[in-house]
């Protein structure tokens, strides 16, 4: 057996716990390195505060009914528990509610299972209203498929009144019905959400701003890296789930252009069904993008493993095949010289906006790469985009403000009556951009833009 190695690094005063990581011997069920997922239960288990005393792996050969690991295993946990007294014990894995009950029985404790212990983390770190109505609607959605039969003390009856006749219904029953309640109740407030999400996505179009939404395994950088690039003040820790709430700035890039960055959620592996859906709302900035920034711990021993996950919960979520993505190698500060050397000279090798084969090298933490990223993020929302100059009266207010709305103005300068302005356009806007001026449309000329 091992010790955590997160246990040094508790309060005293923090709880004790558990981690014990069920691994399947058969390695084409899990591909992943077991200490490795052992180190992430330990690391979501400190996330909620909890002095990891015993972290160990348990073999999985088959799956037990009744405990899922086997009674040799089941016993010596047991032994260790009555030795150590825990308040609680992580199984990272997917218990049943007969399973948790049962080691529960076994090893005299609270036993939590992976999407419990998720859901915990979830319902510390929600910071806003939504993100605490999408949490809870996932721990009610989790708890709903708990209440079977096995959970005896469930099955008190509650008398009836009178007019009603027979016993009334059963505790079980009741509790089934008040969950259902409440969760239709944060659906509504939920669909209210999402509907002034779209509000907003609509009030963004009006000022054609490109939006870029940044994903990623938790825990690989994303909001430090928002951070680097906004200026922001997100909460960037290194902590599992440190970012819930999505959060949004506006980016200048390099050539003057504007987008919107989005810093959402971590990802990881074996998400919760329930908070993939719970959270939809919340990533639906992530269908919305214009680009999608998958941010990547270069220097973690898993890496590629946990890009395989963040591409699976993409898939889940309904991002298209074609969705533009530049891959980002975050953490080069972790490397060896020579390997951080290696990865930042490729970021000089030219590359076409399409290409989704090469990773763009950065740490958020020094700056280094930064400079490469910001214009590999220009040539991919530039595209095919056409740049454009326009010479409007100054009295048009509503052709500027057309333009405005169509356009990604990058220099305007006034001259008598005049405005001209520098624009950056697509070619089926340009279209329409002729259309509405005809005659007055020019090849971009350099334009300052006036203080």
């Amino acid at each position: 057996m091992g010790e955590g190695s997160g246990a040094g690094s508790q309060s005293a005063h923090a709880k004790g716990a558990f981690v014990i990581h069920v691994e399947p011997k058969s390695r084409s069920i899990t591909p992943r390195d077991a200490g490795e997922r052992l180190a992430e239960a330990v690391g979501l288990t400190a996330a909620i505060g909890l002095h990891v005393e015993l972290a160990l792996v348990a073999p999985l050969a088959r799956a037990v009914p009744a405990t899922l690991i086997g009674s040799g295993k089941v016993a010596e946990i047991a032994a260790e528990a009555k030795a150590r007294l825990p308040e609680i014990i992580i199984v990272n894995a997917q218990l049943s509610p007969v399973q948790q009950r049962n080691l529960e029985k076994e090893w005299g404790t609270k036993v939590l299972d992976r999407t419990a212990l998720i859901l915990e983390i979830f319902g510390e770190r929600a910071a806003t209203r939504e993100g605490r109505l999408q949490v809870e609607l996932a721990h009610l959605t989790w708890q709903r498929s708990r209440l079977v039969r096995s959970w005896t003390h469930l099955e008190r009856q509650r008398g009836g009144f009178g007019f009603l006749g027979g016993p009334g219904e059963t505790q079980i029953e009741s509790d089934r019905r008040l969950i259902g309640e409440r969760i239709v109740k944060i659906k509504k407030e939920l669909e209210g959400v999402r509907r002034t999400r779209d509000l907003g996505r609509k009030a963004r179009r009006r000022v054609p701003f490109p939006l870029i939404a940044l994903v990623g395994y938790t825990n690989a950088g994303k909001s430090t890296l928002f951070n680097r690039l906004t200026d922001a003040k997100v909460l960037a820790k290194d902590l599992l789930f440190a970012t819930l709430d999505p959060t949004m700035r506006g980016l200048t890039l390099p050539g003057g252009g504007k987008v919107i960055l989005s810093d959402t959620v971590g990802f990881i592996a074996d998400l919760p069904t329930e908070l993939v859906a719970a959270f939809r709302a919340t990533l639906e900035e992530v269908l919305a993008a214009d680009l999608i920034v998958h941010v990547r711990d270069a220097a973690h021993d898993e890496t590629e493993a946990q890009k395989d996950d963040v591409l699976k919960v993409l898939a889940e979520l309904g991002v298209p095949e074609d969705r533009p993505i530049i891959e980002v190698l975050n953490k080069i500060d972790l490397l060896p010289a020579a390997a951080r050397r290696g990865v930042l000279e490729g970021n000089r090798r030219p590359v076409s906006p399409d290409d989704r084969g090469w990773a763009v090298a950065v740490s958020a933490l020094t700056g280094d790469g930064i400079d490469a990223l910001l214009s590999r993020l220009e040539g991919n929302i530039a595209g095919d985009n056409l740049n454009l100059s326009l010479t409007l009266a100054a009295s048009d207010g509503a052709g500027l403000a057309w333009v405005y709305r169509h356009a990604q103005v990058t220099g305007r300068k006034e001259s008598g009556n005049n405005i001209r302005l520098s624009l950056t356009i697509s070619p089926q806007d340009a279209a329409r951009l002729e259309n509405r001026f005809p005659g007055k449309i020019l090849p971009r000329q350099p334009v300052t833009t006036d203080r």
